[in-house]
């Protein structure tokens, strides 16, 4: 009877020892490669799960479950509460740290809870909010390794969409910021010069869109914020039908350091990249990571009739038909393109001016370059 209880212990510590060299293997292996760890084993031992497709991506996501992301958070935006809830429980299925949680001010719409988060070691700072906050998150960001997840809950979401991020899908969006791919982007910068006192400081400011001077910065000035909050991005083009018949300005653009054209139009734009809300490709070719500017000049002239074709003109370039030179002379408008790694404009009278939906106030003269592959972006896995 002592034999055989002598017998049972031994193979009991047998057992137990056989165990802990597996466990301790499998941990091993698992922290390495998740996805070689069967479904048992990565639930028994809490292996952080990914997808296949992020892992084939990414070689496994190694090292993402240590990475600390920080969330920084519009709090007037609906849904936030809700989606904190969601941000936690995303994070702890993956065994990832607790996330941080800044919240945006008035006086600091994202840039210095960025600089905070960067500070507290984050490797992902995810901007929660419309293209204001997303702008003031990227301003921290630029220039550093650390990446830039957006949860996009605005009007327009300009940047979103031209990331091609799941808008409305928030779950898609959290997978993207915990296990998307990293990515350089450009960022554009325009100098604004005022023309007296009074219409604000003169500046720098950056751009991830597209900035510029005209009716598209008397749009987003005269935007209605309750009509945005009831009819989303379709408030920016009531604002636009109040200027239609507006005068047309007249402005002086250079091209990189080339010599001044001056002509008349309705706006001029310095693009990063080229899509609008409702599927419109304002700029079809641009580009977030061709080191370039994409400059377009739009004018329309002989009242409704001029509007109607140039707004035919964005909707058929946006389908791959662009106009033809033989037709310009019959035509009531024209939209204009260049590439340029710095543009100039100076207009004969002050204009109103903008960058990425934010409005800037009256300005003479702007001017824009572009700083390639300065923002690294979290962008989903093919």
């Amino acid at each position: 009877m002592a034999w055989s209880i002598s017998l049972g212990a031994l193979a009991l510590v047998i057992a137990i020892a056989a165990l802990t060299l597996a466990v301790s293997v499998v941990r091993r292996i698992g922290s390495r490669d998740p996805l070689s760890v069967p479904p048992f084993w990565r639930s028994v031992l809490r292996i952080k799960p990914i997808s296949a497709a992020a892992a084939e991506h990414a070689g496994a996501l190694e090292g993402r479950e240590r990475q600390v992301v920080a969330f920084v958070v519009n709090p007037s935006k609906t849904g936030v509460h809700d989606l904190r809830e969601r941000v936690m429980r995303a994070c702890s299925e993956r065994y990832l740290p607790e996330p941080l949680w800044l919240q945006t001010t008035i006086e600091d719409p994202g840039t210095g809870q960025a600089k905070a988060a960067m500070a507290q070691g984050a490797d992902v700072v995810v901007a929660v909010g419309g293209d204001g906050t997303v702008r003031a998150v990227a301003d921290a960001l630029v220039g550093s390794n650390v990446a830039m997840g957006i949860v996009p809950m605005g009007t327009g979401n300009l940047f979103a969409r031209n990331l091609d991020l799941p808008l409305g899908d928030t779950s898609a969006q959290l997978r993207t910021v915990l296990e998307g791919h990293n990515e350089r982007v450009d960022v554009g910068y325009m100098d604004v010069e005022r023309a007296f006192p009074g219409h604000g400081e003169d500046g720098r400011h950056m751009f991830l869109v597209m900035a510029g001077a005209g009716i598209d910065a008397e749009m987003v000035a005269g935007a209605d914020a309750t009509l945005k909050k009831r009819v989303g991005w379709l408030a920016y083009f009531f604002a636009a039908v109040e200027h239609l018949g507006d005068k047309r300005m007249k402005a002086s653009v250079a091209i990189n350091d080339d010599e001044p054209v001056t002509t008349e139009m309705r706006t001029v734009l310095m693009a990063n990249a080229g899509r609008l809300p409702g599927g419109l490709q304002l700029i079809p070719n641009a580009s977030i990571t061709d080191g370039e500017l994409d400059i377009a000049t739009l004018d329309a002239r002989g009242g409704l009739v001029g509007w109607t074709e140039l707004f035919g003109s964005v909707v058929a370039q946006g389908a791959g038909i662009k106009q033809t030179e033989v037709l310009h002379a019959w035509r009531t408008s024209r939209i204009d393109h260049a590439r340029a790694k710095s543009v100039s404009v100076e207009m004969e009278i002050p204009q109103r001016v903008q960058v990425d939906g934010e409005s800037l106030g009256m300005a003479i003269r702007i001017r824009g370059h572009v700083e390639p592959a300065s923002l690294t972006v979290r962008i989903p896995v093919d």
